[in-house]
């Protein structure tokens, strides 16, 4: 059996070992060379999937940039990005271009799954008439076409591939049976689905509840803030309740490829059906909104001490968008530093998993020597190993956004 995996991202690689470790031969495609010629080297780029581990598993893999190697693989994964265009719309291009690529060397008999997020009814309305066109096979009949999402959460140890159930949707019956026996290999447990519209609806809504959760705390956050009321108390209180709640925390916004990006891909096609999906789009604008109020609220702690913001030294510590990660992907420190920088501050930060910020010319120092002379330490993404009261002794003023310091004379939460 050989399968292929289009795109050897975050969620492309790790699917490509899993399948490698159940002794199955991968073609692995990417239109980056780096990436190619880092898995052959057994080199791994992506957070949680080590080099021994990649090493181990690349004698099955065949990382390349050519899609003729797909002409022998019986299933081929799609795994490409789909971000947002400038004005917060679907970009499915890298997804449709892969596809047509794909379309050039489909052959009959084979499987593709797409694992991109996107919007209910891209595969169906979108995959398969492209692959169609380009093949001049039939989806269903010819070929087998199904969607099943990716649940990646990068710097996760409690859960991964193996562990975390698998939905999946197929256009036809025959095409779920061969997804689900496909995902079966390297899987413990297979969720069948209808559709592939409810297999896209089904990521969309599991990202989208953390969203709107996440914006709710946030903009409760604010009020709190303004009301003279510690939210991090709140909501350590209402987590004791054992039944009819689920603790979310505040914090400077949402980052990565899912949690800011999914939401706007229903709300656009929400748009398509004559429906607002209001709450959605609330929870987007709430969340956009925070590395602004992060910086109002610095400002104001700089103000009560009588400092300018104007040629203050910020010290970040983290700049990835989440804990044990080097990811910064729409990383709310990264519009924090705009902000900043802005209004005139001197910008230092720590961060083990981000070496370098290349878009400000910045790099990571030794904690100390980021601590050393700070008007401020900015508390943004609160990485593990780091003894955050012991920075709060150190610092003369620590802003925490992440609620992760005790309460002291110097110190303000979010």
């Amino acid at each position: 059996m050989r399968v292929g995996v289009i795109g050897l991202g975050y969620v492309g690689l790790p699917l490509a070992v899993a399948f490698a470790q159940q002794d199955v031969d991968v073609v692995g495609i990417d239109i980056d060379q780096r990436k190619v010629d880092a898995v052959a080297a057994g080199d791994s780029y992506i957070d949680g999937l080590d080099d021994a581990t990649l090493s181990a598993a690349g004698a099955r893999i065949n990382a390349t940039t050519d899609y003729d190697a797909l002409l022998d693989a019986s299933a081929v994964v799609i795994c490409a990005p789909t971000p947002l265009s400038p004005n917060r719309e679907p970009d499915l291009g890298p997804l449709l271009e892969c596809t047509a690529d794909l379309a050039a060397v489909l052959r009959a008999g084979q499987l593709v799954v797409v694992e991109s997020t996107t919007y209910p009814g891209t595969t169906r309305e979108r995959i398969a008439p492209l692959l169609e066109e380009r093949s001049g096979l039939r989806a269903g009949s010819d070929f087998n076409l199904a969607f099943s999402p990716e649940r990646a959460d990068p710097g996760r140890r409690d859960y991964g591939l193996r562990n975390t159930p698998k939905v999946v949707g197929g256009l036809t019956e025959p095409c779920a049976q061969r997804a689900v026996e496909l995902y079966g290999l390297i899987c413990d447990e297979v969720v069948r689905v209808s559709t592939p519209e409810a297999a896209e609806l089904t990521k969309l809504l599991e990202n989208i509840f953390r969203a709107v959760n996440i914006a709710l705390v946030n903009e409760l956050a604010i009020l709190s803030d303004r009301m003279g009321i510690d939210i991090w108390e709140v909501v350590d209180a209402a987590a004791t309740k054992p039944y009819g709640f689920m603790r979310f925390d505040p914090g400077p916004g949402m980052g990565g490829h899912c949690l800011p990006v999914d939401p706007f891909y229903l709300a656009w096609r929400a748009r398509q059906f004559d429906m607002s999906a209001e709450f959605v789009e609330l929870a987007g604008k709430i969340n956009q909104q925070m590395p602004y109020h992060c910086v109002a609220k610095l400002q104001r702690v700089l103000n009560e001490r009588g400092l300018p913001v104007r040629g203050a030294r910020i010290a970040l510590l983290g700049v990835s968008y989440k804990p044990g990660v080097g990811d910064i992907r729409e990383s709310p420190a990264i519009k924090i530093i705009d902000l900043l920088r802005g209004l005139g501050a001197q910008i230092v930060y720590h961060d083990e998993h981000v070496p370098a910020l290349e878009r400000f010319g910045l790099e990571s120092l030794p904690l100390e020597e980021a601590l050393a002379g700070a008007t401020l330490a900015l508390i943004v993404t609160a990485h593990s190993g780091i003894d955050y009261d012991a920075v709060a002794s150190r610092a003369s003023c620590v802003l925490d956004l992440r609620g992760v310091t005790s309460a002291a004379p110097n110190v303000v939460r979010l």
